[in-house]
């Protein structure tokens, strides 16, 4: 069958044109005159027999139908540029990409990579971290955790672990103040959070039966892996993820105060593109993952908390004498 398609070159001044807002930006991005970028653009709309585009004082505005076919455009050209990329820059057989949240790189796999490169010291590894879902079709990535309530729509995923919370702080928190003995108690404490993370501490503190207390009044913080830190300088308690968290509290630089612990409905996932076959690459690096979340897993039944008692104890071995 053959293609009905308008001009290449149109298609793309016009895209330029309607990304930029501007003939003469469209110009110098595709290195022609804007003289030519305004006759492609012409030579479009009498192609489609309608008009795309206004010119104004401050360049061009599309019309309702320029937007739309402009939007579909800049998708296509998306894929086109992505695809052309990967063909072109084919990545060594030794380079895993890695896209995951800050703190779940921060927290739980960066202080794991060292066991996966002993094992591993042919991989390279590339890792970036961002809060935004990734997109196999237009981002350079092998692999991605994918945190939420189900897998990734569109990627083939394996579940690592759930999502556990419980509030956690410095033990040293308590050598001048009490230690909370009931979660009514915390109303007398600093509450730590993460802006990303706004629920947390209502589903904790609607568990426990408490309505009061509002735990996002508290200071607020980017990511979860700042407000854990400022939970370990000692700026109050903070509403944590149980596999971010396992290490502070086995290291004791983190205490559980109060024992409940408080199930989301999200869980980590392992996804890479269900489009292309998973390397022998993302099938070792999928088996070795899998295995630390198993471990940790396991790790995290043997675990005490670190209770109220506890938490009392401490204080009450580390308080100052009182002098009368």
């Amino acid at each position: 069958m053959t293609r009905r398609m308008p001009p290449l070159n149109a298609l793309r001044a016009f895209e330029a044109a309607a990304r930029n807002g501007s003939l003469t930006r469209a110009a110098q991005e595709l290195s022609v005159t804007q003289g030519a970028v305004s006759r492609f653009v012409a030579q479009l709309e009498g192609w489609l027999g309608l008009s795309l585009c206004t010119r104004t004082r401050r360049g061009i505005e599309t019309t309702p139908d320029g937007a739309a076919y402009a939007a579909v455009l800049q998708l296509a050209f998306d894929r086109i540029e992505a695809q052309t990329r990967r063909l072109c820059e084919r990545p060594a057989d030794n380079l895993l990409r890695i896209k995951l949240p800050p703190t779940f790189a921060f927290r739980w796999l960066v202080p794991r990579l060292a066991r996966f490169h002993a094992l591993n010291r042919h991989v390279d590894v590339q890792i970036t971290t961002s809060h935004q879902a990734v997109d196999f079709n237009r981002e350079d990535i092998d692999v991605c955790i994918h945190s939420g309530a189900g897998p990734l729509p569109d990627g083939t995923c394996r579940r690592l672990f759930g999502e556990i919370l419980l509030p956690v702080c410095s033990p040293s928190l308590f050598r001048s103040i009490p230690s909370p003995r009931a979660p009514t108690d915390l109303r007398c404490h600093v509450l730590l959070c993460s802006m990303h993370r706004p629920d947390d501490w209502p589903l904790w503190f609607a568990r426990a039966g408490v309505r009061d207390i509002e735990g996002n009044n508290g200071l607020k913080f980017e990511n979860s892996a700042l407000a854990y830190q400022a939970a370990i300088d000692e700026l109050g308690i903070v509403i944590a993820q149980r596999a971010f968290v396992e290490d502070d509290l086995r290291a004791g630089r983190l205490i559980a105060p109060l024992p409940l612990r408080t199930a989301t409905a999200n869980a980590y996932y392992l996804a890479h593109a269900p489009s292309r076959r998973a390397t022998p690459l993302i099938e070792l690096f999928e088996r070795w993952i899998i295995a630390q979340a198993a471990e940790m897993e396991e790790a995290a039944e043997m675990l005490p908390a670190m209770g109220k008692r506890g938490a009392s104890r401490y204080a009450k071995q580390t308080a100052r004498p009182q002098t009368r």
